[in-house]
């Protein structure tokens, strides 16, 4: 597995992708950095970097190196090799790959540019959505035999916990808002791993204008500690559940 895990992460490393993807991120967070002296701004910007790039970059380019490598992980389980255990190594080489590309371009910045618990919670949401639309990434793999129809999905599950979702519940709002529906908004939520970062980071903050109906309800009804401990388990769950789906279908798929 150690083995398997150090040749994917290698690969991607000097992959030129994952190099530019580093670059960008850089580049963007240090020019937004830079714009102002309000620390609470500059890590705004920051997290709308994070929102609107790591999500759809983790799951397109994980998907398309799955199905690129789908030859070799043939020819691995033609060795004494466990399916799960496969799959688990090569989504931790990728995983492990992306991370520490936004590490390099977010995280190492921000540790510079910037103190404090919110910045850290930055970092850390940034962190958990790469690994968690990395594991969407394998599902996908997983489910989808042509690569067509995997990139299609992918592109169409960023795009729905991006930008679709968010529309969704504000129609749930706006059709039930004469009854009491603050705690199943809640756990609707809990169902977009995006909205999970976003307010993980706006409770540290504590920028009551900008934290919105889902932030305003997170605090009211759980308080920042609480609040904080929860989305990072529900985040938690979003990257555990779809590895455990994708490793129990792919043991049972006819390759």
């Amino acid at each position: 597995m150690r083995t398997i895990i150090k040749y994917v992460l290698l690969d991607l490393l000097r992959n030129r992708t994952v190099i530019v993807y580093t670059l960008l991120l850089a580049v963007l967070t240090v020019s937004v950095s830079g714009i102002g002296d309000n620390t609470a701004k500059g890590l705004l910007s920051l997290l709308n970097v994070t929102l609107l790039f790591v999500p759809i970059i983790s799951i397109l380019f994980s998907t398309i190196y799955f199905f690129n490598s789908a030859e070799f992980t043939e020819l691995l389980l033609a060795q004494p090799i466990k399916r799960g255990t496969l799959l688990l190594a090569e989504y931790t080489g990728i995983a492990t790959a992306l991370g520490i590309a936004y590490l390099a371009g977010v995280g190492l910045p921000v540790c510079l540019l910037y103190d404090g618990l919110a910045a850290i919670t930055l970092i850390i949401s940034g962190v958990l959505l790469t690994l968690i639309f990395s594991a969407l990434a394998l599902l996908i793999f997983v489910l989808f035999k042509d690569k067509t129809r995997g990139i299609g999905a992918a592109i169409i599950t960023a795009l729905f916990f991006m930008l679709l979702f968010d529309g969704l519940l504000l129609s749930f709002i706006y059709s039930f808002s004469d009854y009491p529906i603050e705690q199943p908004l809640l756990g609707l939520i809990s169902l977009n791993p995006v909205d999970l970062a976003r307010i993980l980071v706006l409770l540290q903050l504590d920028v009551a204008v900008m934290m919105g109906y889902s932030g305003a309800l997170f605090k009211q009804f759980l308080g920042s500690v609480t609040g904080s401990v929860y989305t990072v388990v529900c985040m938690l769950c979003w990257t555990v559940i779809p590895l455990l789906i994708a490793a129990r279908v792919f043991k049972k798929k006819d390759l």
